[in-house]
């Protein structure tokens, strides 16, 4: 790591190490409790505080939290692993859901698949382990991390285990965080960050724990997504939504070196204010983008009902539309399954839906067999 970029404002220590390398790591100080915020950072605060309060408002009053919460979530798991180097399509993850397996091999692409379900667990997880009340705590984090990495390949990556080794942050080992002997004493002041009492914004506040976080860096692998995921659950508690609505990883994800460079620069420089405008003008735009999506599914909703209606179709065409818009795709025995029915009279359900234009068969190399709509798919996974 060159440590010429860290000046006199950076904000923790540079200690020397000898493995894997001679070289020097960052310690992290820890967060303080007070934070002058510049009364120009104030606008676009409100701004995205306002965002927020629009999204949960318009979250808290859909009839199915599912039509806007499963999509968001599942783009989120696909977004924050691709920032990752793991890849999944939308198509393939929700294959996998029906279907959970294990790999064949390292080399196996399901290893992928697992990885981005496992994203969602891992977040599912979080969310009830708050509403049990357990709070933001490392056994939280934990607990997410195991449910993250559980069952994928690697084993190095331990699972629910804080790192006994020094590791390493980008290309040429750009950033070093803490060594292994440093990492208790952070995660302890970090976890006493998340429960004093504080005068900071909480927005702000979520931006500045999730910086801490990702600098302490306390596992061997999977970082950036415990990180996240611990991000989201954050913001959901602190600013006291009804669920967490918002999601970061589509915008992070978007400006990449922005993101990996502001939070480089709080560590080196001490600059907190280009970081927390970046974070703050995430939140606006996801919060617009959400509820745009929200606007087009509510309106494709109404639409695929009354086409089904006008075309004189059953209730089990009705019941599989409305099952699309939580998984856009299905396939012939899950709708079956769904409305109780025979496979060859689901098959002519589905067939019907194709007819109607609200179905399109995927592709034939493609197993199992699937159906999807297209327009659905647009609105969850597509990126405007």
């Amino acid at each position: 790591m060159d440590r010429s970029h860290f000046t006199d404002r950076r904000l923790g220590e540079l200690v020397e190490i000898t493995l894997p390398k001679p070289d020097v790591a960052f310690v992290p100080a820890p967060l303080a409790s007070h934070w002058d915020m510049p009364v120009d950072l104030w606008p676009l605060l409100m701004r995205a505080r306002e965002a927020l309060a629009r999204l949960d408002g318009a979250g808290r009053h859909l009839t199915n939290h599912q039509l806007l919460m499963v999509p968001l979530q599942q783009r989120e798991a696909l977004r924050s692993s691709s920032m990752e180097g793991t890849f999944a399509s939308p198509e393939a993850l929700l294959l996998y859901q029906m279907n959970p397996r294990d790999p064949a091999s390292g080399a196996d692409e399901v290893n992928a698949w697992r990885e981005v379900y496992n994203y969602g667990k891992a977040l599912q997880l979080g969310v009830n382990l708050l509403s049990e009340g357990l709070p933001i705590s490392l056994r939280l984090i934990r607990e997410m991390h195991q449910a993250l990495l559980g069952g994928v390949r690697g084993q190095q990556r331990r699972p629910g285990e804080f790192r006994d080794c020094q590791v390493q942050v980008g290309v040429n080992a750009r950033f070093m965080p803490p060594p292994a002997a440093y990492v208790a004493d952070c995660l302890d002041s970090f976890e006493k960050y998340h429960h004093e009492a504080s005068d900071i914004d909480p927005l702000i506040r979520a931006f500045m724990a999730h910086y801490q976080f990702e600098t302490i860096h306390p596992f061997r692998d999977g970082n950036g997504r415990v990180g996240r995921l611990l991000l989201a659950l954050t913001i959901y508690q602190w600013m006291g939504l009804g669920s967490p609505w918002l999601y970061l990883s589509p915008f992070f994800e978007k400006h990449k070196s922005e993101y990996i460079d502001h939070m480089f620069q709080v560590s080196a420089d001490g600059q907190w204010i280009p970081w927390i405008e970046f974070c703050l003008h995430g939140v606006v735009a996801q919060c617009d983008d959400t509820l745009c999506r929200i606007d087009r599914i509510v309106q494709l909703r109404d639409e695929l009902n009354h086409r089904v209606a006008a075309s004189g179709g059953s209730a089990r065409l009705t019941a599989i539309v409305e099952a699309l818009f939580t998984s856009p795709l299905t396939t012939v025995p899950q709708a079956a399954k769904l409305t109780d029915v025979t496979y060859p009279t689901a098959k002519a359900d589905i067939t019907r839906l194709c007819e109607l234009g609200i179905l399109t068969e995927g592709p034939a190399d493609w197993t199992p067999r699937y159906f999807y709509s297209p327009a659905i798919f647009e609105i969850a996974y597509g990126d405007s």
